[in-house]
């Protein structure tokens, strides 16, 4: 089992999702993705689709709020609450610190690595590739035409950018924001998941 907590940002349609899934699987830690949000709303007590509206999305829209938590925009209540995308981006954010107290995992986007920033046993990666190559995955898997799932790329990665740029102090994609940053073309998924396992051990012999 590995030593560290791995923090995984990724390119929509680069495969990073299921490289995060296949190396926990082969470090043989937990692994959180969508597992994150499901364990945020309980432990917040929010809703889990509110967690799902939010996700890694860098605000929300006013009437969306307003509909959900009109408290939060100075309507009756005691004192100001914070807007709901708040209140869901810090929940998260105390929950990734408790998955990283009770020791090693792989986990996937949501700022992890600016949460864990102050962890000593950390590596954050980030996944890319190709337009084209992601373009095909997307449109395979989604069964969406080349522009469809060209345009779906697009909006999902500014959605990610836009997340990550504004809840932390990094830019997304950033090769300052990551020790690693790699293109999962060159070795195709399972190769990339060992080169990473390799580094990781690694990393964890070096300790």
């Amino acid at each position: 089992m590995s030593k560290s907590i791995i923090t995984i940002g990724r390119q929509f349609g680069s495969g990073g999702h299921e490289i995060a899934e296949k190396l926990a699987s082969k470090l043989d830690v937990p692994f959180y993705d969508k597992e994150l949000l499901k364990r945020a709303a309980k432990e917040s007590g929010l809703c889990e689709e509110i967690f799902e509206n939010f996700d890694e999305k860098p605000s929300s829209s006013f009437l969306y709020s307003l509909v959900m938590d009109p408290y939060s925009f100075g309507y009756p209540g005691n004192g100001y609450e914070m807007p709901l995308n708040h209140k869901v981006f810090l929940a998260a954010f105390d929950t990734i610190k408790k998955i990283a107290e009770e020791g090693p995992s792989v986990i996937v986007g949501r700022c992890a690595d600016y949460a864990l920033q102050d962890f000593d046993n950390v590596i954050s990666i980030f996944i890319k590739a190709p337009i084209d190559d992601r373009i095909k995955r997307i449109s395979d898997k989604y069964e969406l035409t080349e522009l469809k799932a060209k345009d779906m790329i697009y909006k999902k990665d500014k959605q990610r950018a836009g997340y990550y740029n504004y809840y932390s102090t990094k830019k997304w994609a950033d090769i300052k924001s990551y020790d690693l940053i790699i293109d999962s073309k060159v070795l195709g998924i399972d190769g990339t998941v060992d080169l990473l396992a390799d580094y990781v051990k690694r990393v964890d012999e070096a300790d």
